[in-house]
C-alpha cells in the first residue's frame, strides 16, 4: 500500500528538528512554537509509521530510521530550491536580471548611477536582492552580485571593483557645537561609532586604528560604540550628533551634498586584499544581460578609479 507522504512545510519543519535536535531551535528557524514542532513530527512519525526519535528529559537523538529520512528530506529540499530558483529565473525572460547586492552599496554607490544604466540599456529591467549574505546563484534567485571581500567564490567569475578606505565623518549640525574638532585629539570630547567586524578573520578598522594612523598612542576606546553595519555608524551620526568611522566610497555623495562632513586628511585603508567585487557564474559571462551590467559597472569604475580613495 502506498503511503501519502509529508507535505514540504512538515519535511521544513523535521529538516530543522534533526539538524539541531532540539526542538526550541527548530522551532525559532521555522517560525513555529515548540509544541507545533513536537506536533508535526509525531504527525509525520504516525503517518508514515515509524519512530524519528528518541526522545529523553534531556535531549532528543535520531534513530536509525530518522537518519535515513534525514538524509533523504535534506536532498530533496535542496533539489526543490534549485529547481524553484531556476524555475523563477526562467520564467524572469531574457529582459530581466536580478543583482544581489548590500543596502549601504545599493543606496550610496549604485542605485544614483542606475538612470545612466537604463539609458545605455533601456530593454533591460534590473531588480535587487538587498543583502550582504553569500548567494549560491545555482539556488538563489540571482543572477550576478557585488560583495566586499577577497574575491575567492568557487565556481564564479569575479572582478575586482575598487577597495576602501574608511574616514571619520561626522554631520554638518556637530561641526556648529562644542566642543570643537580642530585636531584628531578633539575627538575624545565625542561619541565615537564604528562597525564592529572581521570578515575573513582580519579586523575591520577601527578607532584605535585610526587613532594610530593619526599620531595618536593614548587613546581610551572604551567609550567607542560598536554597530554591526556602516549603515547604522551614519544613522547615528547623522540623528546623534555622534562621530562615525565610515567607507568613504559610500559617504561621498552625503559629502558632495553637505549632508556629512569629512574630518581631518586621515584613512585607514581595508586589508589590500579585501575590495568591492562583481561576481556572477562561470557559465553567465557570454550572457548578454550580464555582460551589459559587468561591462558597464567595469567602465564606470575605469573612469572614476582616479578619486575612489582619497
Amino acid at each position: 500500500m502506498n503511503r501519502m507522504l509529508p507535505g514540504t512545510r512538515a519535511l521544513r519543519t523535521f529538516e530543522a528538528a534533526a539538524r539541531h535536535l532540539n526542538f526550541t531551535r527548530a522551532a525559532d528557524e521555522v517560525g513555529l512554537t515548540p509544541a507545533a514542532v513536537s506536533y508535526q513530527i509525531k504527525e509525520i512519525e504516525a503517518q508514515l509509521d515509524i519512530v524519528l526519535f528518541t526522545r529523553t528529559s534531556r535531549s532528543i537523538q535520531l534513530t536509525p530510521a530518522g537518519v535515513v529520512l534525514f538524509d533523504a528530506t535534506t536532498d530533496a529540499l535542496d533539489t526543490l530550491h534549485r529547481a524553484a530558483a531556476k524555475a523563477r529565473r526562467m520564467s524572469r525572460g531574457a529582459g530581466h536580471l536580478r543583482v544581489s547586492v548590500g543596502a549601504r552599496f545599493a543606496t550610496n554607490w549604485l542605485l544614483p548611477r542606475l538612470p545612466a544604466f537604463r539609458d545605455a540599456h533601456p530593454g533591460l529591467e534590473l531588480t535587487f536582492d538587498i543583502s550582504d549574505a553569500v548567494r549560491d546563484f545555482d539556488a538563489e534567485d540571482v543572477d550576478i552580485a557585488i560583495r566586499f571581500g577577497a574575491g575567492h567564490t568557487p565556481g564564479a567569475i569575479s572582478h575586482r571593483l575598487f577597495h576602501t578606505i574608511v574616514v571619520p565623518v561626522c554631520s554638518p549640525a556637530l561641526l556648529e557645537q562644542s566642543p570643537a574638532l580642530v585636531s584628531p585629539r578633539d575627538l575624545f570630547n565625542h561619541t565615537l561609532c564604528f562597525v564592529d567586524c572581521k570578515p575573513g578573520g582580519i579586523v575591520w578598522p577601527n578607532w584605535p586604528m585610526w587613532m594610530a594612523a593619526a599620531g595618536i598612542d593614548d587613546f581610551d576606546d572604551s567609550r567607542s560604540v560598536a554597530f554591526t553595519e556602516s549603515s547604522h555608524v551614519v544613522q547615528a551620526v547623522i540623528d546623534g550628533g555622534a562621530v562615525g568611522l565610515v567607507e568613504w566610497e559610500l559617504v561621498e555623495r552625503d559629502v558632495q551634498a553637505g549632508r556629512l562632513v569629512r574630518l581631518f586628511e586621515v584613512g585607514v585603508r581595508v586589508a589590500p586584499q579585501y575590495a568591492y567585487h562583481l561576481v556572477y557564474p562561470e557559465g553567465s559571462d557570454a550572457d548578454p544581460r550580464v555582460s551589459a551590467l559587468r561591462d558597464w559597472i567595469l567602465n564606470l569604475v575605469g573612469q572614476t578609479s582616479t578619486h575612489i580613495a582619497p
